[in-house]
């Protein structure tokens, strides 16, 4: 093992601690994440699934400090990346942590590239951000992590304009990017949306031989549970802000616990059964400004609701070991006599 791989190996590269994140709604602060805590070790990668509004990119943007300002906020908890607290540094301290040690794949390539500055432009100035390094050198640089990323013919892409790309090579070229500067964490947000499936596997495969290069840890932000089969050691559920259930990889797939995971199960397609409609989970998650106060979240889509459903808020307890769920059919998940947290 190497020197590198010793280093505070068992302290967790990452640790979000009762995390909760406000948007301002027509003068009032309404929380999109509530009450997360999550730990990243070294090398893992952590699946983060859950339905489209249910928390999951707002997360990863309030650890980026990334949140619009004066519309979002932090109003509470800790995000700890090596002992620090990221939330007590400065927007100055904040950029020299972006890029070099945690970096991020966002959800739309088209966008989240310029479209007036060349590929190489924009790879290069990652560079230029973290590195002491000449144009030459940041131009050959450059060139090596397009090739690495898969993209052929490098030495003519870098001087094309991210338009002149396909959805794939887009997405390849941010993933240069993101470890430009060969970040220790990975934060990749639905990385293989509007991708046909053969450039899904391909990208799927490359964060993969990356991750095990770099000795990297990624957290995989994605709705798509084939995609957390193919990568992922651990999995956060979140509905509506909050976790629901956390587990390893196999667990989860073997052994879902909470309804809400077990109806996310029923609708992945099997190869060996014939069905005339795929399974689908009835109603909506509910808007910031409808939010529940009290009882479960998922209470009035559950079919295995019960009445104190509505009234008690589960915490999230181990049912087994290195098992958590939120949900009131588990005794580990009912709060305190008298307590409603």
């Amino acid at each position: 093992m190497s020197v590198k791989a010793n280093i505070h190996n068992d302290a967790p590269l990452l640790e979000v601690k009762n995390l909760e994140t406000a948007f301002d709604i027509d003068g009032k602060y309404y929380n999109a994440v509530d009450g997360v805590s999550f730990k990243v070790n070294r090398r893992q990668v952590l699946g983060v699934v859950g339905e489209s509004g249910c928390g999951k990119s707002v997360m990863s943007l309030s650890i980026m400090k990334l949140l619009p300002k004066g519309i979002g906020k932090i109003g509470n908890g800790e995000v700890v990346f090596e002992g620090r607290n990221l939330e007590n540094l400065s927007e100055r301290e904040m950029n020299k942590v972006r890029g070099k040690d945690i970096s991020m794949i966002f959800q739309e390539p088209m966008t989240s590239l310029n479209p007036v500055f060349t590929v190489g432009f924009q790879v290069q100035e990652a560079l230029f951000n973290h590195m002491k390094i000449s144009k030459k050198e940041a131009r050959m640089k450059s060139i090596a992590l397009l090739k690495s990323v898969g993209i052929s013919r490098p030495e003519k892409i870098v001087d094309e304009y991210p338009h002149q790309l396909s959805g794939g090579m887009r997405q390849r070229v941010m993933i240069a990017i993101s470890i430009a500067c060969q970040p220790k964490l990975l934060i990749a947000d639905e990385p293989t949306t509007a991708l046909d499936v053969t450039v899904q596997a391909q990208i799927l495969e490359l964060l993969k031989e990356i991750q095990e290069v770099n000795d990297m840890s990624i957290i995989l932000i994605t709705h798509d549970l084939g995609v957390v089969a193919e990568m992922c050691d651990e999995v956060v559920v979140m509905y509506a802000g909050r976790i629901v259930e956390r587990t390893d990889v196999e667990t989860l797939f073997y052994n879902p616990k909470h309804p809400y995971t077990e109806l996310l199960m029923g609708a992945i397609p099997k190869l060996d059964e014939e069905v005339e409609e795929l399974s689908s989970i009835k109603g909506i998650v509910p808007s910031l400004k409808n939010m529940p106060e009290v009882g479960c979240r998922f209470a009035n889509r559950c079919p295995k609701a019960m009445p104190e459903c509505m009234e008690i808020t589960p915490k999230l307890a181990e049912t087994d070991k290195g098992h958590e769920v939120a949900c009131l059919l588990y005794e580990s998940s009912k709060p305190a006599e008298g307590m409603n947290v």
